[in-house]
């Protein structure tokens, strides 16, 4: 096999997506001197050999899946995804699209696109993935919600009729598994299948062409055995289909053609010839022995399929010992995944892989420097020794019909979309040595170029995949370390923290509460590419319904050790001017596996499995990630209070908001005359309404044992309120002023007053009264006087859970005393429902009383005589 170093000649350049195209989308094919190209896309392209020039650019509705040239009927039939088929008439006027030279990698730069008229559908089907052409015959290959069915019709010619064609036969193959998370719908494949037709020679058509661009004929015997008597006695041709399964099925076509008349049996009609277990990527046909007739009379003797991760099928009819006919099999394991293959007439099969394109001789067998002898005449080789041919980036692959004499040229089409030419001289005469002569010299000085660029080209893909792998490990690996730092201090200093602040500020002439989120980080390692942090704020009255959450993501990259990160958000008031507290501030570490490994799992390396293509969108959906909390801070009135009265003389305190305009205070102060007092609502209901009150008791002892001394120096109550207000921005000047009741502004403008005094607890304990600290709550605002409540009952809660956790025991208690309250309490809850109940019946007239009563128990409720100990 002399001269296996082939001469490659690039023809044109076409334009690819990012990274390059993947294998099992781009198709080439010829006729004649044309050359016709789908690189993956919309686009078709028609390029003229002997001009050197691009002829049109058609642009189809969807992505193109396959396409056949029909030399007899001067078309061009094209499968679109989830479209159909459409037919093109290569007759039609083409416009010049460049006078370039074909060499140039950017030929189609200034094509003019002709966008395909939808009529052209000649075959409207979402179903379809496959399709090749007989004669007069179309053959599809329809994927349903659960099974594979061959379709037959008539071929349709350019200008015929678009619509559903008359269907001639159909037949299910064996079932497939539909994709996951899509029962009873179907998706496209991840490997489309394959089809082709097998002929048997006669007498009238051994000397014609075959019938269709995928078309083979395969000598008598072979044929026989293959596909039995009947199809050999019906000299029918044969379908053969590859599924993505691995299962290589055959119809016979003239049974197909009379099974919609007389439906038969499908298991009658289909014949499984064998399982690959692995998607059928090619099938194919060629000559392993020499023939009487001539290399191109000759019938072909051997049957290949050819699977994606490189198991290689080869039966040919032999005789065994007994001088019976029977079929020899052959399984070869060649080198995967295989993106491409192609055969010509010979006994050689050519296939691509991410690491070159190979040829394999089935008449040899072995290397050409080491041939290994077939088992005997008439045999497969027992062994298949691939030899490459220094090509690289290949993804689709044809053999021209103008090959050289003694040789063989292919039509490919490289990832970086550059098409081109392989000239092979496989001759098994050895090279005699020749003159070399100085266009010789130029010739082989111009095929070594080509082959340092397609190296430098697949050097240079290869290091772009592998430093993306890389990157995307050393980023999995801060991760993990990340991970396993946070998850190991849930108590005590995190290595990541994220504190919460509330402050007021002023902005477009409006005070809003604003919330400053710290992010802090104290460990060694970095947030890098990924990272996010995702604050979420959820309104306390719609805790239940997570719906209502707002989520900030701020990208936090790149934070490196003893780094900081401030995001401040507004919490309110909205656009009604008034603020829901509490609020839940919930702060996370949020890294987004797609943004990270995204690209590593789909490289821009062109010789990626074609598997992979769907990976990322299944494997890493939109939001899959790690996500790692860091707190969860809790917004609440106490600290939503203003307190414009303790500001600094030098600071302009915020001057209170005020709700949007009522009409009925606008009708009052219309009514208001000079002299007089306001009448506004909330003086009206200041002077003429109590306030509401609430109140809470806890020990003395217990606030001394809970405060400690860090507010040493003051009196128990003036600690208890810089307690309360501990985490308002105000609480300097209560401080400061040593303060043991403060008047503050509520969100909405109303008033809110905090007492903290000593009160003794009698009738509590046997020993005597009992010390304690009383914190009242007033306000004319029912609903801001219940917030601020809330806030300082959760605060006393979470105080007494702590002394309790310290082991701290409660004094001696009247335990009759106890019973008392809290039968006290058992009635006032009973008449609350029974009040309840009693509004949804009676009248408004009734209701006004009955709701006067339920607001007096409710505020009976809010100041029990219970104590905190």
């Amino acid at each position: 096999m002399a001269g296996l170093a082939p001469r490659v000649h690039y023809l044109a350049g076409f334009s690819c997506p990012a990274g390059g195209l993947t294998a099992g989308g781009p198709r080439v094919l010829h006729l004649g001197a044309e050359v016709f190209l789908a690189a993956g896309r919309e686009l078709v392209y028609v390029y003229d050999r002997e001009a050197r020039r691009l002829t049109a650019v058609y642009r189809f509705p969807a992505q193109v899946w396959h396409l056949e040239a029909l030399a007899r009927r001067r078309a061009l039939l094209v499968l679109c995804a989830r479209r159909g088929i459409y037919c093109l008439s290569l007759d039609q006027a083409r416009r010049s699209v460049s006078q370039s030279d074909g060499d140039d990698e950017d030929s189609e730069a200034a094509s003019p696109v002709t966008p395909v008229d939808p009529d052209t559908c000649v075959l409207p089907d979402a179903t379809l993935c496959a399709f090749t052409v007989l004669g007069d015959l179309l053959i599809a290959l329809a994927q349903g919600p659960a099974q594979w069915k061959v379709q037959l019709f008539e071929c349709p010619s350019p200008g015929s009729d678009p619509g559903p064609r008359g269907q001639i036969g159909e037949v299910e193959l064996s079932t497939h598994t539909p994709p996951a998370g899509s029962p009873g719908k179907s998706q496209a494949p991840c490997f489309r299948p394959v089809l082709c037709c097998v002929s048997l020679p006669s007498s009238r058509a051994r000397h014609s062409p075959p019938q269709g661009p995928r078309a083979f004929t395969l000598e008598g015997p072979l044929f026989g055995l293959l596909f039995g008597a009947d199809a050999a006695l019906l000299e029918s041709p044969v379908i053969l289909c590859g599924l993505p399964d691995g299962q290589l099925c055959s119809v016979v076509l003239k049974t197909l053609v009379t099974s919609r008349s007389a439906p038969g049996d499908p298991k009658a009609l289909v014949r499984i010839l064998h399982h690959l277990e692995e998607p059928v990527t090619f099938i194919g046909a060629l000559r392993t022995e020499p023939s009487a007739e001539g290399p191109e009379d000759a019938d072909l003797d051997c049957l290949v399929a050819l699977g994606h991760h490189g198991r290689t099928l080869a039966i040919k009819a032999s005789w065994d010992e007994a001088g019976s006919l029977v079929p020899e099999l052959r399984e070869y394991c060649l080198p995967g995944p295989v993106l491409c293959a192609a055969c010509s007439g010979d006994s050689h099969v050519y296939h691509s892989t991410p690491s070159g394109l190979c040829v394999v001789d089935l008449a040899r067998g072995g290397p050409p420097e080491d041939p290994v002898q077939s088992d005997g005449p008439g045999g497969l080789p027992p062994l298949l020794c691939p030899t490459s041919l220094g090509v690289c980036s290949v993804v689709t692959l044809s053999v021209s019909s103008r090959s050289p004499a003694g040789g063989t040229e292919l039509l490919a089409l490289s990832a970086k979309g550059r098409l081109m030419t392989c000239c092979l001289d496989l001759s098994r005469e050895p090279a005699r040595p020749t003159r070399v002569t100085a266009a010789d010299t130029g010739r082989k000085i111009k095929d070594l170029l080509c082959g340092i660029g397609t190296v430098s080209e697949r050097v240079s893909s290869l290091k772009k995949a592998v430093d993306q792998r890389n990157r995307a490990l050393t980023c999995l690996n801060e991760a993990m370390n990340v991970s396993c730092a946070l998850l190991a201090s849930r108590e005590g200093a995190r290595p990541v923290s994220c504190t919460t602040t509330t402050a007021w500020s002023r902005r477009e002439l409006q005070d809003v509460l604003t919330a400053t989120c710290l992010l802090e980080n104290s460990s060694g390692f970095r947030l890098d590419r990924g990272w996010a942090l995702c604050v979420q704020v959820l309104p306390g009255s719609h805790a239940s319904d997570s719906g209502s959450a707002v989520t900030y993501t701020v990208p936090v990259d790149p934070l490196g050790p003893g780094d900081r990160r401030e995001v401040t958000l507004l919490l309110g008031p909205g656009a009604d001017g008034a603020l829901d507290l509490p609020v839940t501030v919930s702060c996370a570490l949020f890294l987004s596996l797609r943004e990270v490994v995204g690209g590593a799992l789909a490289p821009t390396d062109p010789f990626k499995d074609p598997s992979l293509d769907g990976c990322p969108p299944d494997v890493l959906p939109e939001q899959g990630g790690i996500c790692l909390p860091l707190s969860e801070h809790t917004v609440d009135m106490l600290q939503g209070l203003r307190f414009p009265g303790l500001a600094a003389p030098p600071v302009q305190a915020p001057a209170p908001c005020h709700p949007p305009d009522d009409p009925v205070g606008t009708f009052l102060e219309t009514c208001w005359r000079p002299g007089s007092e306001p009448v506004r609502p909330e003086s009206l209901r200041a002077k003429y309404l109590p306030p509401s009150v609430a109140a809470i008791r806890a020990s003395a002892e217990l606030l001394r044992a809970a405060l400690g001394d860090s507010y040493s120096g003051v009196s128990l109550c003036c600690a208890t309120l810089q307690w309360l207000l501990a985490q308002n921005a105000a609480v300097d000047a209560v401080r400061a002023q040593a303060l043991t009741s403060v008047q503050a502004v509520a969100p909405d403008g109303t008033e809110i007053r905090l007492i903290v005094h000593e009160v003794a607890v009698a009738d509590l304990c046997p020993a005597g009264p009992v010390q304690a600290v009383e914190i009242q709550v007033e306000s004319s605002s029912l609903a801001n006087m219940c917030r601020a409540h809330h806030a300082v009952v959760g605060r006393m809660q979470r105080m007494v859970v702590e002394q309790a956790a310290r082991g701290s025991s409660p004094p001696d208690l009247r335990v009759q005393y106890l019973h008392q309250i809290q039968a006290n309490h058992e009635t006032l809850l009973r008449e609350v429902q029974a009040l309840r109940d009693r509004l949804c019946t009676e009248d408004e007239a009734s209701s006004q009383a009955t709701a006067e009563r339920l607001l007096q128990v409710y505020q009976q409720l809010r100041s029990p005589r219970l104590l905190l100990l």
